[in-house]
């Protein structure tokens, strides 16, 4: 096969891609993109850097140049979106970005000249609609996965807020952000260029903190505040779009408002709904037959066709429909409820809380411990040790449950781990 005998920048990008727990599996079409968004030489160097956070000191170190010209490439690599560049303190820190949420996103998310846009939409069907390997990588293996939805707000009752959490809030994520960006939705910019793009809203993608600010500081995003952000939400409302971000509690960095037609998550909701690829809010709709009238509205709402029409079983009226849910697949995003003219519907918490991971760290671990590639955040061999690093992600760990603390420390075979553990358990005692 082609990829087989891919450019060795791109074969190493690709391997350190694989380190991620959602991964990108190799493919001549993945090779495609790569090679569209980065030179080889570009590919060869991006390959090289941590997992974990780093400075522009210890690029140099790994890339053997001097630390001003690691900064230079570095920065390059920041106005393309390739890395993302965090300031704390004063100081420079950068991070790779998966592909998804990540840089495959941020490339589509305004119009540019410098790459075949076209193309790459093209390539990114072709990578994620059609082969489908890197799709079921990031939105079915593990219990964890990326993203979680948001409930729409506007259709919550008084009793319903009172079971909303501060975090499940879209409202809340935007008004404590530190920053806020608003780009172009790459999902529906892709479909595009595939001649299948729907009419709903295209810029209306938010970032927030620190990757909100590094994507505004290199034009990837346009800074807004909180208001202006909030108008988009009830903008987002109103054209029925689902509120889908990032799977944490604090810090979240992106929410996409999406349609079920153009936007990945949306679209392996619909495909592997059994297998839970998206969190769920905490509601499911309720729908009270004596008021449905069969109109058929809710379920053509329903961006992942949980929501269907059956027969009503009336002898006096044989073609009378009523409303029918799965509950297995359905989001709880409640968009349903807004084309509901009769107040037949109205949301219920589910039996059991879906389980947030803390931080962006916290929810990489799981999904890392889950996925079976945790020894990759704690020993990387192609970076200077970073005590700072590993103790946020030892700290995610000593916070798992056992069961998954136990798969942590068999994944990793240490007995500095294990110790760690058990020290833990001994103080919750």
């Amino acid at each position: 096969m082609a990829h087989l005998t891919a450019k060795r920048g791109y074969s190493e990008l690709a391997e350190r891609l694989n380190r991620f727990p959602q991964g990108a599996p190799a493919s001549d079409t993945l090779f495609k993109i790569l090679s569209i968004l980065m030179t080889e030489k570009e590919a060869a160097l991006i390959a090289q850097i941590p997992i974990k956070p780093f400075k522009a000191k210890e690029a140099a170190e790994i890339w053997k140049m001097s630390e001003l010209d690691a900064r230079k490439q570095l920065d390059a690599l920041c106005d393309r979106a390739l890395i993302i560049d965090i300031i704390e303190n004063g100081e420079m820190t950068y991070v790779l970005p998966p592909p998804m949420a990540g840089f495959f996103e941020f490339s589509m998310m305004r119009t540019r000249g410098d790459i075949d846009q076209h193309l790459l939409g093209q390539l990114f069907y072709q990578y994620m609609n059609v082969e489908e390997d890197f799709i079921k990588n990031l939105f079915v293996n593990g219990e964890t996965q990326l993203g979680r939805v948001f409930v729409n707000e506007d259709v919550l009752s008084e009793d319903n807020n009172l079971y909303v959490y501060d975090y499940e809030r879209a409202t809340e994520v935007i008004k404590t952000a530190s920053h806020i960006g608003v780009s172009m939705c790459y999902c529906r910019h892709k479909m595009q260029h595939m001649g299948k793009a729907c009419d709903a809203p295209m810029d209306i993608c938010m970032t927030f903190n620190n990757v909100g600010a590094s994507l505004i500081r290199h034009g990837y995003a346009r800074q807004i505040d909180a208001a202006e952000c909030t108008d988009l939400l009830d903008k987002a409302y109103e054209h029925n779009l689902v509120q889908f971000g990032e799977n944490s509690k604090t810090e979240v960095s992106f929410i996409c408002n999406c349609c079920g037609c153009c936007c990945e998550a949306l679209i392996a909701a619909r495909k592997f709904g059994i297998m839970n690829p998206v969190h769920t809010s905490f509601f499911l709709p309720e729908i009270d037959a004596a008021k449905c009238t069969g109109c058929g509205k809710c379920a053509e709402l329903c961006p992942v066709e949980s929501m269907a029409m059956v027969s009503a079983n009336d002898p006096a009226k044989p073609k009378k429909k009523l409303a029918k849910l799965d509950e297995s697949t359905c989001l709880g995003c409640g968009v349903c409820l807004r084309g509901c003219k009769t107040d037949a519907l109205k949301l219920k918490t589910r039996e059991k809380r879906i389980i947030t991971p803390e931080t962006g760290v916290h929810k990489v671990v799981m999904m890392a411990v889950e996925r079976g590639g945790l020894e990759h955040l704690i020993f990387d061999n192609r970076a200077l040790f970073s005590h700072r690093a590993l103790a946020a992600v030892i700290g995610a760990i000593l916070k798992l449950p056992p069961v998954k603390r136990m798969m942590a420390t068999e994944q990793v075979k240490s007995r500095y781990l294990l110790k760690l553990i058990e020290k833990s358990e001994a103080k919750q005692k």
